[in-house]
């Protein structure tokens, strides 16, 4: 790794870790700039603006979240159905953490709900739809009437069940929309 991108890397790992547990709008450059030990001057040569580091920060959760799902969904047992509500169960067993709070994308988005041309919504929008393209081909595979909207639907379900939990800090809420997701998904097998 050259000196420049563990600089810029240090910079993204350190916004990432007060973004997700502050919110963008509450951390300022000068705190991310400590974080990582570098100058503001450091900082804004690796990136034009907060708003591209917010980009950058997402953009490093993307790969890793879009896995850690098919990991869930590739080690739950049973068939399809049960390896959704897996997803569900596992994201539940995570916001029983305490330092969990909810999904890095969701949360991005709702600071920034007045900007929709910002490179973060961008970003959040392009992973949420990677994930609505792998459940599609989930469902393809499985030979579902309509694999597109049952992949919406389940999303429909994954995001409201972030929002609900934040809320209500309640967990529970995540199971009860992967039960939903599971009959969704037995009642489009059934349908084949």
């Amino acid at each position: 790794m050259t000196g420049t991108s563990s600089t810029r890397d240090r910079i993204v790992s350190a916004a990432a870790k007060l973004f997700y547990a502050e919110g963008i709008r509450a951390v300022s450059v000068d705190a991310v700039a400590a974080a990582a030990g570098v100058t503001k001057r450091t900082l804004y040569y690796h990136f034009d603006s907060k708003d591209d580091l917010i980009a950058a920060y997402l953009d490093g959760r993307d790969q890793p979240n879009l896995k850690l799902f098919q990991k869930w969904f590739a080690e739950t047992e049973g068939d399809v159905a049960a390896k959704i509500e897996g997803i569900f169960r596992n994201l539940a067993r995570a916001a029983r953490h305490p330092k969990w709070k909810g999904c890095g994308f969701l949360r991005t988005s709702a600071e920034l709900a007045s900007m929709p041309g910002h490179p973060a919504i961008r970003v959040g929008a392009a992973h949420k739809k990677r994930f609505e393209a792998w459940l599609q081909q989930v469902f393809e595979a499985e030979r579902v009437e309509q694999p597109l909207m049952l992949a919406r639907q389940v999303l429909l379900l994954l995001d409201g069940s972030f929002a609900v939990v934040l809320l209500h800090r309640d967990p529970t809420y995540m199971e009860a929309a992967g039960a939903a997701a599971a009959l969704l998904v037995k009642s489009a097998l059934a349908g084949r």
